[in-house]
């Protein structure tokens, strides 16, 4: 946890912040800190700064809090998800989140299991856990959007042409394409297969819906790493 990251609830007044759940074990167990020590601080979709710690206890802390800094910019990146299976699922929200992205988009596609949709890692409590710690990993505040779309078809022919409005789209796919663009400055969409990735049906689909092919090279990545390596490579 690199920040601290409080909600609306959390706050006394405007200048002051109660906590008592899992940031204090965090800040008792890892941190380690002392009445007056000084950590680094947000509030969700807000500001970043400092919190003096004023009073610690086993059940409860308190913080004078300053919010004097705009949180990181985030990437101008849409990502299209095939929904990966609950452990990379998990990892895969942190990793995003924690790179700047913004909206993430779970979608189907005929290799995701049909299973992995009563993940109950799906529901909104379990999701909102994984942005949060990629937030914090971070030091962002800004909650990334997530949809979930489980119908390919309808999803790329009638609501991603809208999506895909002045932005350039992208499909990770390990045949044929270009080597995956570096440094763009433009907002994108990228799309990222499951595990065995696209088939070919969806790949051209997502073509015809103006997406190009690219790829890392020779070797075949699993999807939180291929996640992370696209994104980097595409934006510095």
């Amino acid at each position: 946890m690199n920040l601290l990251l409080l909600e609306p609830q959390h706050f006394i007044d405007e200048r002051h912040a109660e906590l008592d759940q899992r940031q204090l074990r965090h800040v008792l167990d890892v941190y380690q800190a002392n009445k007056g020590d000084e950590l680094r601080v947000g509030v969700i979709n807000g500001r970043v700064g400092s919190g003096i710690i004023t009073h610690l206890s086993a059940e409860k802390m308190q913080l004078e809090v300053n919010l004097d800094n705009p949180p990181p910019p985030a990437l101008p990146l849409t990502v299209l998800l095939a929904l990966p299976r609950p452990k990379m699922l998990k990892r895969s929200l942190q990793h995003l989140t924690a790179l700047g992205v913004k909206k993430i988009i779970l979608m189907n596609s005929y290799r995701v299991e049909k299973s992995f949709w009563q993940s109950p890692w799906l529901s909104p409590e379990k999701v909102r856990e994984q942005l949060i710690l990629g937030l914090e990993q971070a030091r962002d505040t800004v909650m990334p959007e997530v949809i979930l779309e489980k119908r390919f078809k309808p999803f790329v022919e009638d609501r991603l042409p809208a999506l895909m409005a002045g932005k350039r789209g992208l499909v990770a796919h390990p045949v044929g394409g270009e080597s995956c663009p570096h440094l763009i400055s433009e907002p994108a969409v990228l799309a990222i297969g499951p595990e065995g990735g696209f088939i070919e049906y969806e790949v051209d689909k997502l073509e015809q819906a103006g997406f190009q092919r690219i790829h890392l090279g020779p070797r075949i990545l699993r999807v939180e790493t291929a996640v992370t390596a696209i994104v980097s490579k595409l934006y510095d």
